[in-house]
């Protein structure tokens, strides 16, 4: 029998372990917590004293344009594509590590991002005698394992003193793109673990009284395709953290450190207690919403992302268990901590956009999630495509929360259906024409159709899911660095749009090809080509969905010389007429691994359109018309789903003809309906078809489907283990061996 050990043991044991740690990997306590800390003794005495609220009010303006400022001097002065279109950001925090405010453009992705690893320097490092923490400290990070979306977005943090003490935090956080992973541009669809996705940094401290250390920072270019980038942005981040300090600074020299302190907690505060307010408003109960996805990038498959919002008083649970395993070697993964922050992102950006942008947003909200779930993976699973599964929490929120909001006394904003929610661009790498070796992503990711509202149709090409504040970048500035040729950039796609009585906002058609390049490449990493992305409103369609095509084996710059009609600037024309002699016309699903191509092959894709709002039959004729002659719809479109009835050549609207049609094409629908029992027992199954490789719930959230066939496991909740996918390429081979056998039976 084991001795017990003394407590004069134990706790040399205990100090011991404190003092040996093998490894300091994320800590859960930090990453599964997104609410905001109590108050310190200084905030509280702070806050409870009689403090000048114009004072108050002055010290936020000031923060407000040094956020603005120090935004403009990153996008201005930064090398990667992200910092030049405005995927950045800039913040304050608190001294206890939550976040007080963001840049008032940007990506409000970013705003819950940094918090995660600040509390990790303050609890591991800031008493760490081989680390500690001084003034001119800057910290870098990336890994979202400790805290931020997917690993090519990288931080920069620092803490800001005064007289002795750390009085709040800055940051600076900029998607970078390349970042060593084993595909260029950092979104490695055929990440098989977490040893592929490249920089996996830790919080680490490379800047030491206000200076980069120029050792770590020729590592980090070591590990990268593109050590300039690497080189110049390091220094854009931390160069902009410390004019947000000066700029801080001079509001202490003005007002003092009390309003500052103050200042940054009331931000929180403010914020929370009126979040709580807003949720009292709404009416208590459930309402069940879920979203799929169609494919892990590599194969088709269904994966199911499942949530439950439930309001009592004023607690909100959002509740995302029964959602499908993670795929233990796919890269589509995401931590809890990333799947709050941009859940909290909806919140922000769709449902309460006026409010201050800070964490406290969604401190009153709890999340239920499944660990080693697709949205709540573990910390072996790969991330590196996070954006799949992330990119449906912008939108999917919205639908659920419209229901409650609907018979709010006060709506803060209109009621909003689906933004289009795919990272719809093109990833890059290769040779440029001037000899340097790159890899990033295209900035078409930033024009996402807007959702229809309740009482106006989306905006075309709008801005990005995750943000309002980003531009789509100058198509000339890009062909003077890489050797990548738009044949046809930001054309509307006409009929591929969310129809309803509001119809989304369209995306645009992108053809892209490469010229003077010693070896380029692509490749794309969405989802929606099988199954929609973004869904309806009160009876609004969903998105369509989209494929890649190309056009590949010919160079397109000799058919442009030699017989230029034959090519077509439409995706749908080149598509179906074929023109091209010897070309090799293919459509494609949206993930696609990164492919060499040569000169000239030619590669299409569709940004998406955000989703319809209400019924098609009560869109006003006129918008219709409207549409009609800005070429947004075609004829069959406007007749055969809007059953409106007009002239074809001079678009002249027949109102009683139109007023008769719409009222047959309602009485057909009585028609082709059925019972509710009798539409039940046709279409409902008691689990997934058996040939259909499906993961996740199904009609219970406790029961977890994974596979299809005889392979198929049903894990029970709290049970939930990651999935193995089979290499594609073994897949295919095992197709084409069966193939060649059966050919073969029989012989000799």
């Amino acid at each position: 029998m084991k001795a017990a050990l003394s407590a004069d043991e134990q706790a040399l044991l205990d100090t011991f372990l404190e003092e040996n740690s093998l490894f300091y990997g994320p800590d859960p306590a930090i990453m599964r917590d997104h609410h905001i800390g109590p108050r310190t003794e200084v905030e509280d005495a702070l806050l409870n004293s009689e403090l000048d609220p114009h004072a108050l009010n002055l010290v936020r303006g000031r923060l407000h344009a040094a956020l603005d400022e120090t935004y403009d001097m990153v996008e201005q002065m930064g090398t990667a594509p992200g910092a030049k279109w405005g995927d950045l950001v800039t913040a304050v925090y608190t001294a206890t590590g939550d976040l007080s405010s963001i840049s008032p453009k940007g990506v409000v992705v970013f705003s819950g991002v940094c918090h995660y690893p600040l509390k990790f320097i303050a609890k591991y490092w800031a008493h760490d005698p081989t680390v500690g923490l001084r003034e001119g400290d800057g910290f870098i990070h990336n890994d979202s394992r400790y805290g931020n979306i997917h690993n090519t977005d990288q931080s920069m943090i620092m803490p800001v003193f005064h007289e002795g003490e750390v009085i709040c935090w800055v940051s600076s956080t900029i998607h970078e793109g390349e970042n060593g992973a084993c595909e260029p541009g950092g979104m490695p669809a055929a990440a098989e673990s977490k040893w592929d996705e490249g920089l996996k940094m830790p919080p680490f401290r490379i800047v030491e009284n206000n200076q980069v250390r120029r050792d770590l920072l020729t590592f980090l270019q070591n590990s990268v395709r593109d050590p300039k980038l690497q080189y110049e942005d390091v220094k854009v981040k931390l160069h902009a953290c410390l004019r947000l300090i000066e700029r801080i600074r001079s509001v202490i020299a003005e007002y003092g450190k009390e309003n500052l302190i103050a200042c940054l907690r009331k931000n929180i505060e403010d914020v929370d207690v009126e979040v709580r307010r807003r949720i009292r408003e709404m009416p208590d109960g459930t309402v069940r919403t879920h979203a799929f996805i169609d494919g892990t990038l590599r194969e088709n498959v269904l994966i199911k992302y499942n949530l439950t919002v439930t309001v009592k008083g004023e607690h909100m649970i959002l509740d995302v268990r029964g959602s499908s395993p993670e795929f233990t070697n796919r890269s589509i993964n995401t931590t809890l901590a990333s799947l709050k922050t941009c859940i909290a992102t909806a919140y922000l950006l769709y449902i309460w956009p006026d409010l201050p942008h800070n964490m406290a947003c969604f401190s009153a909200v709890e999340v239920l999630s499944d660990e080693n779930s697709l949205l709540d993976s573990s910390f072996d699973a790969p991330n590196c495509m996070s954006l799949i599964p992330l990119f449906k929490s912008f939108t999917l929120p919205t639908i659920a929360l419209a229901k409650f909001m609907y018979s709010c006394p006060t709506r803060y904003t209109a009621i909003y259906s689906s933004h289009f929610n795919q990272p719809y661009t093109f990833i890059y790498g290769g040779v440029t024409q001037h000899g340097e070796v790159t890899g990033n992503f295209c900035a078409d990711i930033n024009g996402n159709g807007g959702g229809a509202r309740e009482n106006r149709d989306g905006e075309h090409a709008v801005a990005p899911c995750f943000g309002y504040m980003c531009d789509t970048g100058e198509q000339e500035l890009i062909e003077e660095e890489l050797p990548v040729l738009r044949l046809v950039a930001q054309h509307l796609t006409k009929d591929r749009v969310g129809f309803g009585k509001y119809r989304g906002g369209l995306g645009y058609e992108q053809l892209i090809t490469s010229r003077d390049a010693g070896f380029w490449g692509f490749m794309t990493g969405g989802t929606g080509s099988l199954h929609p992305s973004a869904y309806g409103l009160f009876g609004g369609y969903a998105s369509p969905v989209y494929t890649l095509c190309k056009i590949r084996e010919v160079n397109v710059f000799d058919t442009l010389k030699t017989d230029p009609r034959s090519f077509k600037f439409d995706l749908v024309e080149l598509m179906n007429e074929q023109a091209i002699p010897g070309a090799k016309y293919g459509a494609y699903d949206m993930g696609m691994t990164f492919e060499p191509v040569q000169e000239g092959e030619v590669y299409m894709i569709c940004q998406g359109a955000g989703a319809g709002y209400g019924d098609v039959l009560d869109r006003d004729p006129n918008l219709v018309i409207r549409d009609l002659e800005e070429d947004l719809i075609s004829h069959e479109t406007a007749r055969a789903l809007y059953h409106v009835v007009y002239d074809t050549d001079s678009l002249v609207l027949d109102v009683e003809a139109t007023r008769a049609a719409r009222a047959a094409e309602r009485e057909s629908r009585k028609r082709r309906g059925k019972p509710f029992d009798e539409f039940v027992a046709e279409w409902v199954r008691p689990e997934p078809p058996e040939d259909l490789p499906y993961y996740g719930s199904w009609d219970d959230p406790t029961r977890i489907y994974a596979g299809q066939g005889a392979g198929r496991v049903v894990m029970q909740r709290g049970a939930v283990q990651g999935v193995m996918m089979p290499n594609p390429k073994d897949v295919r081979i095992a197709e084409l061996e069966a193939q060649l056998a059966a050919a073969t039976a029989g012989r000799g």
